[in-house]
């Protein structure tokens, strides 16, 4: 792409690598926490009675690990587990494509010791703020139900509950019809007061048994695993919500020029990018982050485990030609429409190369020195224990505790193709 007449910086500022310090702990024996925690419970569930194990479609760390003990621990009781994809309208919104998400995630008949039953069907279980209230058709027919989720703030907006188990019982649960109804209910209602409603209303109709938060740390461990019976869910989830924001990963700055993200994809974030770490989202009716204030965003690739989805690109300002060949827009659209956030299917200018794109937004900054910008690059929004710093940042790196400068300051290295070499 020629773009004649548009400047392109001529040097780039020579950036170095900087590692991040979380709070936070880290679990060691993932199984044998989910094993204390679902032990500690009085649970309902009696010896031959189904249990239909709610699991999601996020990018969890130990996700195949916590189901698998899940699994075990039913069988301990001598009840019969089967695992169900809970996960809207992912995977396409299709049976088959939930099923396959499950897979990439290491979570198959075979290694869960247990039967995996996928449907979009639905059956109305009850009614909240006017409208019906869906349940997976196996669910359904299940003699108790136990959630899986991750504890984390949302994507979209910011309270008291926001993604975690109350999520999946409002649109996870309810497959793509609730899911679409859900997000619908959102703009009129707002995120918050719409997922508790629904939350509340599936854990008095529904047989849940227990729901089991997971929180991670700011390094992308498990940090924490913990489960509820029913009455306490929403309490329990509310006291893990205000552990993972404590514990959760962010910019080491607030104020950037340019963030330069290498990837980005479902299974990095629900938004493509975190909307937490960018300080950006694409839902109009729910008020927009204080920070961080990122000027431009630069992303030059989809990672191959979105498989083609690239809900989240409206969130950047420039991209690449490489990650445009690779988007799926149906697969795309369906995510960003079921959510009502056309927003995040938005194209960005579209580049030859990352190099392009990069030279291109340095000089829309308007900066009278190109090497007075404050860059940021990371290889994803979940991988950011470590980043790399322009040189004009590294006075304020050496200033914190919480920062370490482990690399020399170097230009930025393209491939012979114009496209930055592995972060």
């Amino acid at each position: 792409m020629k773009l004649q007449g548009i400047p392109r910086a001529a040097t780039m500022p020579r950036l170095a690598r900087v590692k991040q310090q979380f709070a936070g702990p880290i679990l060691h024996d993932v199984p044998a926490a989910v094993r204390q925690t679902l032990g500690r419970l009085i649970l309902p569930v009696r010896a031959g009675q189904s249990v239909a194990l709610a699991v999601g479609s996020r990018g969890i760390v130990n996700i195949d690990v916590v189901a698998k003990a899940t699994v075990e621990h039913m069988k301990a009781l001598g009840a019969k587990p089967f695992i169900f994809p809970a996960m809207g309208s992912h995977g396409g919104g299709t049976a088959d494509g939930q099923r396959s998400v499950l897979e990439h995630y290491g979570i198959t008949e075979a290694t869960m010791g247990c039967p995996i039953r996928a449907t979009m069907d639905v059956v109305q279980i009850g009614e909240a703020l006017g409208l019906p209230v869906w349940l997976d058709g196996y669910a359904s027919e299940a003699d108790w139900i136990g959630i899986i989720n991750r504890v984390k703030p949302h994507t979209d907006f910011v309270g008291e509950i926001e993604s975690g188990l109350f999520k999946m019982m409002t649109i996870g649960v309810g497959k793509h019809r609730g899911a679409v109804q859900a997000h619908r209910a959102a703009v009129r209602h707002r995120y918050e007061p719409m997922v508790l409603a629904f939350g509340q209303e599936v854990l008095r109709r529904a047989r849940i048994a227990f729901g089991l938060g997971i929180v991670e740390n700011g390094y992308d461990e498990t940090a924490k695993v913990e489960a509820f019976l029913a009455p306490d869910v929403e309490r329990g989830e509310r006291a893990l919500l205000k552990e993972a924001k404590a514990w959760m990963a962010k910019l080491p700055f607030d104020a950037i020029d340019l963030l330069i993200v290498d990837e980005m994809g479902k299974d990095i974030s629900g938004a493509g990018m975190d909307s937490n770490i960018i300080g950006r989202h694409g839902t109009f009716f729910e008020p927009p982050y204080a920070k961080p204030k990122v000027t431009f965003i630069v992303v030059s690739d989809l990672t191959a485990y979105t498989y083609g989805n690239a809900i989240g690109i409206g969130s950047a300002d420039f991209t690449t030609r490489r990650l445009a060949d690779k988007i799926d827009w149906e697969a795309t659209y369906v995510n960003g429409l079921t959510a009502c956030s056309p927003a995040s299917g938005k194209m960005p200018v579209v580049l030859d190369s990352a190099e392009e794109a990069i030279a291109v937004a340095l000089t829309c900054l308007g900066l009278d020195r190109i090497e007075d910008a404050r860059v940021v690059r990371i290889k994803n929004t979940l991988k950011i224990a470590e980043v790399d710093v322009s040189e004009n940042l590294l006075p304020q790196v050496a200033r914190r505790d919480d920062l370490t400068q482990v690399g020399d300051p170097a230009p930025l290295a393209f491939d012979r193709t114009g496209y930055l070499l592995p972060f």
